[in-house]
Formats: C-alpha cells, structure tokens, sequence
C-alpha cells in the first residue's frame, strides 16, 4: 500500500469543494470545534435496519444526541419516529434529503446505513461540510471511490470510522495479542465463511414509485432505472447498479478479521469460483462464492459464502478461524475460541454481550463499543479501531473477489495500488458509470 498512502500523504490539505447533485459545499463551512466533554450532534442517515443499531449505540453516550432521523421514504421515517419514541425517548427532527441535514452547522458528526452505491459519495459530502463520518460496511461501491474517499479524509481532516464493528469487540481484540506473542506460532491461513438460507427476490414488475419514496434521490449517483417492486427496500443489494453482493455485504466483517489477524494488506492473486445456483430470478451476484487470496509470506484467506443455502447444519452462520503452525483460534463477534492442534479446546473468552450475527440489524455490544470509539476519536484524538484508512483494504479485498469472478480466472494484483495486472476485463469494474451531474469529485 506504500504508493496510496504515499498519495495521500501528498494531497494538499485545502478549501477545495466537493460538487454531487449539483450542489456545492465549501471545505469547513459548518464545522464545529468541540471539547473533550461537549455534546456530539449526530444525524442518522438510512433508518429502515442497520440505522437503528446506530441510533441504539449512540443514544448509550449520555453526551451525544441524534438531531436528525433522514430516510428518503416517508412510510420508514413514519415507522421510525414511533420507534425512536419508544426506543430512546425522543423523536429527532426529520429530514428526507441529507443535503439538508449537511447544510445544519449544527451537526458534528453524521452515520450512514444507506444502500451501499451512496456509501463514499455521501461520506465525502461529509467530510466536505465539516462533518465526521461513521459509513457502514463497504466504505465504497468501488475501488475508485477507495480511493476518493482516503484523498477526501486527508483534504478535510475529520474522522471516518467504518462499521466493521468486530475490530472493537474484546475478544477479538484478545485474540489478535494472543497471535502476536506467538500463541498459535506462525499464522498462515485465515478462514471466513458465511451462510444464509436467503430466498428469491423473483422477477421484478415495472410499477409507479410509491408516493412515500424519493426515487431520484435513493438512486442519487447511480445511473437511472425504472422502479420494480423488487429494490426496495432491501434487495438492492443483490443488483449491480446499488449493491456489491454478500462478499460486501457481509464478507467485509469476516475477510476483515482474517486480514487483521495474518497481518496482511493487499493480495498478490486472487481466485474466485462460484456462480448463482439456486432460483431463477433478477439476483446479479453469485448465490455461492468461495474466492482464495494469497498474500505475500506463504499467506492465505479464504472466503465462502453461501447465501442461499446453509452450510452445514451444525456449523455457525458465520465466523473466522484463524490457522497457525502451533495451533487454531475461532472468531466470531461474540467469542474467542483457542485449540491445540490436536483440536483440543484450550482458552474461551465470551464478550459481555452478546451482538445479532444473521438479522439484517445485527444490534448488540459491538455496536457501543464501535461507536464510543468513534466519540473519543471526536473528542479526545483517540486512534480509530477502523480509521478508513485500513477499513479500506478490506473493502478492496472484497472489490477484487467481484473481480476475479467476474474475470473467470485468477488475477494478479498489483500490491502497492491494489490494480490488476493481467486482466482488462476486471478492471473494467475499477470505477462504475455515474447518472449525469452525480459523481463524486475533489
């Protein structure tokens, strides 16, 4: 990674705007300085699922208060306001345009659950109006916004904290010291896996917009199309032109750990098999993936999903497992299991409480744990358990298994830029088509 941070490390630090929607922010024009104990303002962007997980995590700071609840439909933010009554205690002001909510000089601080193409360009939006940003799992859509989004962090100077919430889990945190003291000798693979038995989304019927939802603004810097009754709310994820597939969707948090715990960066090959096996209908990703990384070092990750269809009965729904030539560690967001190589349980460590691992919410402990981190980084200058920084190669590792697939064999990276060197037809994914007047620029 030496020549992108190097890059970023360049940028100028300066007033430049960020222009997306036709409207233009000056750098800095609502920031606010705060203290060590001040209040942070916070604005919820994206209520329906993942929204409310934050909205939980930051209504647990007795210093931090949700100004505005922003959802693009009017029937979520209905649904949402009895919730947050009674959930909270209070209804926050509402807003269905975010470009509104950036334009209050009162916010400090804005967390982002939206489908996952509106990602980088509303975090740097963000940034650009003097606002910190916590953006969920993928930080982007793609590796160029990777890229825009770092340049974006290190012009405005705020913090940018993605929700891979694992990386502030104890023990997880336990686990990654154990590793480096040699508990499990020399680690050389990690293993992520994920399984859901995720039904058909069907063909998708042209029908009118209802009359609650924004359309032109959900799609915001997506290229147009007509509105079917199978997007919205929830299964975006699965077309190209809004989502990235389960390997973005939830292979983040796993390929992630793996990563943390190897000690690796960016990958030299990358090999993906797969396909869609189960239903005939409009899902655009593979419904089962199994993508190999190898790594400078003998090192390796593997990645297998099953989205439809479960693995194996007895078996979790997701984790990590983390090999080494002394012994076997087992993650998940709510334990730490350490094995002889003999298979011998010898350590367990549970976290306090415990976080949903399979619901689209996944409320829990993890959540407060992450978010109080992204508070002290506001407040006190604290380190980032996910600063973007990182959270960004782990988002690149799941760009480059879309890739590889896409490509249909394996490919070769380049570890200093993260580009492939043997394939023209993957990097073709390396910037997505932007609707007229929507891109992202610095």
């Amino acid at each position: 990674m030496t020549t992108r941070r190097d890059f970023i490390k360049k940028t100028t630090t300066g007033t430049a705007a960020v222009t997306l929607g036709s409207m233009v922010f000056p750098s800095w024009a609502n920031a606010r300085i705060l203290g060590a104990n001040d209040q942070i303002n916070c604005a919820v962007i994206g209520i329906r699922s993942r929204g409310k997980a934050h909205v939980l995590a930051i209504h647990q700071d007795p210093n931090a208060k949700i100004l505005y609840s922003c959802d693009v439909d009017d029937k979520i933010l209905e649904e949402h306001n009895t919730w947050c009554k009674k959930h909270i205690g209070y209804v926050p002001k509402v807003e269905k345009d975010f470009r509104k909510v950036l334009e209050d000089k009162d916010v400090d601080a804005i967390f982002i659950a939206t489908p996952e193409h509106w990602h980088a360009p509303m975090a740097i939006m963000g940034l650009q109006a003097g606002k910190h940003v916590y953006v969920e799992k993928p930080c982007s859509h793609n590796p160029y916004e990777n890229d825009l989004l770092l340049a974006a962090r290190n012009r405005y100077g705020k913090n940018v904290q993605m929700g891979n919430q694992q990386r502030s889990a104890k023990t997880s945190k336990m686990a990654i010291e154990d590793i480096k003291k040699g508990v499990i000798g020399n680690v050389f693979k990690g293993e992520a896996y994920y399984s859901n038995n995720r039904g058909s989304i069907g063909h998708g019927k042209l029908m009118d917009v209802p009359k609650t939802l924004d359309w032109e603004l959900w799609q915001g810097p997506a290229p147009r199309e007509d509105y079917r009754d199978n997007i919205h709310p929830y299964n975006w994820h699965w077309f190209r032109n809004w989502g990235t597939g389960e390997i973005h969707n939830n292979g983040t948090h796993e390929i992630d750990i793996c990563r943390w715990a190897l000690g690796v960066d960016l990958p030299e090959t990358v090999t993906a098999f797969g396909g869609k096996y189960t239903y005939d209908d409009d899902w655009e990703y593979p419904d089962n993936q199994q993508v190999t990384y190898s790594f400078p070092g003998n090192k390796f990750i593997t990645w297998t999903s099953h989205s439809r269809g479960i693995m194996k009965p007895e078996r979790p729904g997701r984790g990590i497992t983390i090999y080494g030539s002394k012994g076997v560690m087992e993650l998940s967001r709510n334990f730490y299991k350490l094995y002889g190589l003999d298979g011998k349980l010898l350590k367990q460590e549970d976290e306090a409480t415990i976080s949903a691992t399979l619901n689209t919410q996944g409320i829990g402990g993890l959540d407060v744990d992450h978010v109080a981190n992204f508070f002290n980084a506001i407040r006190k200058d604290a380190s980032l358990n996910s600063d973007i920084r990182d959270a960004s190669v782990s988002t690149m590792l799941c760009h480059l298994g879309n890739m590889a697939y896409d490509a249909g064999h394996t490919i070769e990276i380049d570890t200093q830029t993260g580009k492939v060197l043997n394939s023209e037809k993957a990097m073709q994914s390396w910037k997505r088509d932007y609707e007229n007047g929507w891109e992202p620029k610095l």
